[in-house]
C-alpha cells in the first residue's frame, strides 16, 4: 500500500464531495441544524402548562389554593371559568391541559377539619404529559394541605409535632433537570450516523452507477487503498462535525461538559470507524445509490434515534427491545456521550461502552475489507 495512491483516491473523493451540492449541504449544515433543532424543538420539561379553573366556592381559602398553582413554574392559570361546559370545552379545544374544580363547600370543610377533594381534569391524549401533570398537581395540593393542617392546629392552640422523617434531595450531574442536557449530547450520534453511514454508503455505489469503477479497477491502486482513500475524507469530516456539534452544545445551549476532549474524540473516532465501515459495506452490496441510502437510513439513523437511549430510556423498554439494543453501536456511543458530558467519566471507567465499540469497529472493518474486491462482477 502506497501513501501517494491512497491520497490520490482521497483527493478524488474530496472533489466529488465538493461537486455534489447535496452531500456538501449535509456535511456543512447537518450538525448545526440537528443540534439547534433538538435543542430548541425537543423539550421534555413541562413548564407553564395552561390550566383552567372552576372555583365553585369563591372563598379566600380557594383563592389561596389557586395562588399555590400560580406560584408553581409548571402551571399557568389561563382563566377562571363559571361552569363545567366552558371547562370541558377548553379541554376539548386544547386550550387547557388541565382543569381544576374546587367544590362549593371547600372552605367549610377546611374549617370543620373534614376531608375535601379537589378535582383535576387532565387531557390524557398524551399519556406522558398527563402523568407528569397529575404528579405536579398532587404535589401542589399536598403542600397546601400541609400548610392548612398546621394553621388549623395553631388556631386551636394545639401543639405541632415535628415530622420524624424527611427527605432532602440533591440532584447530581444535571442539577437543574434540564432535558436539553439529556438530549443534546445524543445528537452527536445522529450527526455521525448521517455523515458516516449515509454518505459513505454512496461511495462505491456512485462509482458503479457513473461507470467509473472500471477506470479505478484498471489502475494500480489496490482495493485497500481505494477503501481507505474513500473513507478518509468522511472520517475527517465526521470528526470535524463532532467538534462543531459539541461546541454548539457547550457554548450555545450551556450543556455541562465535565469530561475530557481527548476521551470524547477517542469515543467518537471509534464510533466513526463503525459507521464508516458499515456504510462502505452497504455501498459494496447495494451498487445503487438509492438502495444504499435507504438501507443506511434504515439500519443506522433510525436505530440511533429510537433505540439508542437518545430520547427514550432503554430501561423502560420491553425486555426484548433491551436485548436488541445490545447489538446497536449507537447505544454504547450515546451512553458514553452522556457519561463524558454530564459525569466527566474518564476513559478507564468507560470500558462498558468503549470495548463494545472497539469490537464493532474491528468486526465491521474486517467485513467491509473482505467484501470489496477490485474486479468486475
Amino acid at each position: 500500500m502506497r501513501l501517494t495512491r491512497l491520497l490520490a483516491v482521497a483527493r478524488k473523493e474530496v472533489v466529488q464531495i465538493v461537486r455534489d451540492s447535496r452531500s456538501l449541504i449535509i456535511v456543512v449544515l447537518m450538525p448545526a441544524v440537528l443540534v439547534l433543532l433538538f435543542g430548541y424543538g425537543v423539550n421534555l420539561d413541562l413548564k407553564g402548562m395552561p390550566v383552567y379553573v372552576l372555583d365553585q366556592d369563591g372563598s379566600q381559602q380557594s383563592q389561596d389554593l389557586l395562588k399555590h398553582f400560580q406560584a408553581s413554574e409548571y402551571f399557568h392559570v389561563e382563566r377562571v371559568v363559571t361552569g363545567y361546559a366552558e371547562l370541558t370545552r377548553a379541554l376539548d379545544d386544547g386550550h387547557a391541559k388541565m382543569g381544576i374544580v374546587i367544590p362549593w363547600d371547600f372552605s367549610q370543610r377546611l374549617s370543620d377539619g373534614r376531608p375535601v377533594e379537589v378535582q383535576a381534569l387532565v387531557d390524557g391524549s398524551d399519556d406522558n404529559t398527563a402523568n407528569v401533570l397529575i404528579g405536579y398537581a398532587q404535589a401542589v395540593v399536598q403542600g397546601y394541605s400541609a400548610q392548612i393542617q398546621i394553621d388549623w392546629l395553631r388556631a386551636r392552640g394545639l401543639s405541632i409535632q415535628p415530622s420524624a422523617m424527611s427527605v432532602e434531595t440533591r440532584t447530581w450531574y444535571n442539577e437543574d433537570l434540564e432535558s436539553s442536557a439529556f438530549i443534546i449530547p445524543g445528537v452527536l450520534a445522529l450527526v455521525m450516523s448521517v455523515i458516516g453511514a449515509f454518505l459513505t454508503s454512496l461511495t462505491i455505489a456512485r462509482e458503479w452507477e457513473r461507470g467509473t469503477m472500471e477506470q479505478l479497477i484498471s489502475t494500480p491502486v489496490t482495493a485497500m487503498e481505494i477503501m481507505l482513500g474513500k473513507l478518509a475524507p468522511y472520517f475527517v469530516l465526521g470528526m470535524l462535525d463532532t467538534v462543531i456539534s459539541a461546541t454548539i452544545a457547550i457554548y450555545w445551549f450551556h450543556v455541562p461538559f465535565r469530561g475530557s476532549w481527548v476521551t470524547l474524540m477517542g469515543a467518537s473516532a471509534l464510533f466513526m470507524t463503525v459507521v464508516l465501515a458499515l456504510g462502505f459495506y452497504i455501498s459494496v452490496l447495494a451498487k445503487s445509490q438509492f438502495a444504499a441510502s435507504q438501507i443506511a437510513l434504515l439500519i443506522t439513523f433510525l436505530p440511533a434515534f429510537l433505540l439508542s437511549g437518545f430520547l427514550f430510556s432503554i430501561e423502560q423498554m420491553p425486555i426484548a427491545l433491551q436485548w436488541i439494543t445490545r447489538i446497536l453501536p449507537a447505544r454504547y456511543y450515546v451512553s458514553a456521550l452522556k457519561e463524558i458530558f454530564l459525569k466527566g467519566t474518564p476513559a478507564r471507567l468507560l470500558s462498558a461502552e468503549l470495548i463494545p465499540l472497539a469490537v464493532f469497529a474491528f468486526v465491521l472493518a474486517v467485513v467491509a475489507t473482505r467484501s470489496f474486491h477490485k474486479r468486475l462482477e
